[in-house]
């Protein structure tokens, strides 16, 4: 398996792989799947702001699974906090890439000075609870009922991880992580 950054050639997969997880999954509380215009949209913006955006593929160059990493919240002060997102193909649960890409993001994002990471787990997924886990990521709360998709009404899990110093000392306001906040 090869981690490596997301490319635009990459959005038919990326695509097809999230599609799944909106009509089948519930790690998404989208309910209607977005098109491969609006995915490439979204990449962008990721990607114009200096978020990493990571691939998943297997040796034959088949695209396994995609993850991010996005600001958790717009206000000023969030600017050292990411939030991460995992999305695997059917295929593809169950191997280790989910475990491989968080691993990835993790590092790339203490590479880039951020400081904490959370996680916000659609349905309570248990797996991907267990891989935040083993990723050393602690329980930071739940909101039950928060969403309602399938029929069903949904926990939200949350979970944090610090990165690099975490809290332990204070960030260099100068030379803050991504684009996002430099208005």
């Amino acid at each position: 398996m090869i981690i490596r950054d997301a490319a635009s050639t990459d959005l038919p997969a990326i695509t097809r792989i999230y599609s799944d997880s909106v009509q089948n999954g519930v790690a998404s509380y989208e309910l209607v799947i977005p098109d491969e215009a609006e995915m490439g949209r979204r990449m962008a913006a990721l990607r114009d702001s200096s978020y990493p955006y990571l691939i998943a593929e297997d040796d034959d160059g088949a695209v396994l699974g995609y993850a991010y990493a996005s600001a958790f919240r717009t206000r000023p002060a969030y600017r050292w906090l990411v939030e991460d997102s995992i999305y695997l193909a059917p295929e593809a649960r169950g191997r280790g890439v989910g475990r491989a890409l968080l691993e990835a993001l993790i590092s790339r994002c203490e590479t880039l000075g951020f400081r904490q990471m959370v996680a916000v787990i659609g349905g309570a997924h248990p797996a991907s609870i267990a891989v935040h886990q083993k990723a050393g990521f602690a329980s930071a709360g739940m909101i039950a009922g928060s969403g309602h998709k399938h029929g069903r009404w949904l926990d939200t899990v949350f979970m944090q991880r610090p990165l690099g110093e975490g809290k332990a000392t204070d960030p260099d306001p100068e030379t803050y992580p991504g684009t996002l906040f430099t208005g």
